[in-house]
């Protein structure tokens, strides 16, 4: 995982611009975490682990809507990020660096966690996806809810794109620019991403690359780890019902 953790430590400092509107995103995506939560659990507050959390988009969210968030990530970069991000929107947020297939919590500790933005596909193989979903389980109480997102491999690894379409953000300099170019393995299954990060720099532009690798799961694999993880309840929701911008996926540990 050192490629990823150097990935997320080179993105920290940009991740927002991802984001036409970073703060709106964060409210966005709380409000339909928090319904999702609910819907499963009832009303809150919910203990949650945001275990992929970067710089925080979804722990300071959900903590803005009460529930009590740790958050946890490979990089300390972003985790340093995320830690300013919260303290300065005045949210109450402990992170800890930690390897998702290594929580470093008690069993039952959280009713909820959260993996979102296309984390868990870091973990490039069976054994180390099931590493990954079997520690979120352990520290899941019963009846606790995982709460994934991915991309929507399905289609993806139909088309095997190799570039996404550039997106604007505004910063205090100006227009900022990001894309993606994608790298296909033979297996057809993974694939290498270089992530452009353009910024204003006086009358040019700074680019900024960074580099990391994916596994394209499709929902059939990703479900059948699931169950062999020992979730149930195993639901994927598109982005038209879960009002999220990635295909979510929801499962619960069983009493």
């Amino acid at each position: 995982m050192n490629g990823t953790r150097r990935f997320y430590d080179e993105l920290a400092g940009d991740y927002h611009l991802i984001y036409a509107d970073w703060d709106a995103s964060i409210l966005r995506q709380a409000v339909a975490l928090d319904a999702l939560i609910a819907s499963h659990l009832g009303p809150g507050p919910r203990r949650i682990l945001d275990c992929a959390c970067g710089i925080g988009t979804q722990s300071i969210g959900l903590a803005g809507r009460g529930h009590i968030v740790t958050g946890t990530d490979l990089s300390p970069v972003a985790l340093t990020r995320a830690t300013t991000e919260s303290t300065r929107r005045g949210a109450r947020i402990p992170f800890a660096a930690a390897d998702l297939r290594a929580l470093p919590f008690p069993d039952a500790t959280f009713d909820v966690v959260v993996c979102a933005d296309n984390a868990l596909p870091h973990l490039l193989t069976p054994p180390d996806m099931l590493a990954g979903l079997t520690s979120i389980r352990r520290v899941l109480a019963p009846g606790g809810l995982l709460v994934a997102s991915t991309r929507p491999y399905d289609t993806l690894r139909e088309s095997r794109p190799h570039y996404s379409p550039p997106w604007l953000s505004q910063t205090p300099e100006g227009r900022a620019i990001s894309f993606q170019l994608w790298h296909w393995h033979p297996d057809g299954e993974r694939y290498d991403l270089e992530h452009f990060t353009l910024t204003p720099d006086g009358p040019s532009w700074h680019v900024a690359v960074r580099t990391a690798t994916y596994w394209a799961i499709t929902q059939p694999e990703f479900t059948q780890l699931l169950t062999t993880a020992e979730f149930t309840k195993i639901e994927w929701r598109p982005p038209e019902t879960s009002g999220f911008f990635q295909p979510i996926v929801t499962a619960t540990r069983a009493h």
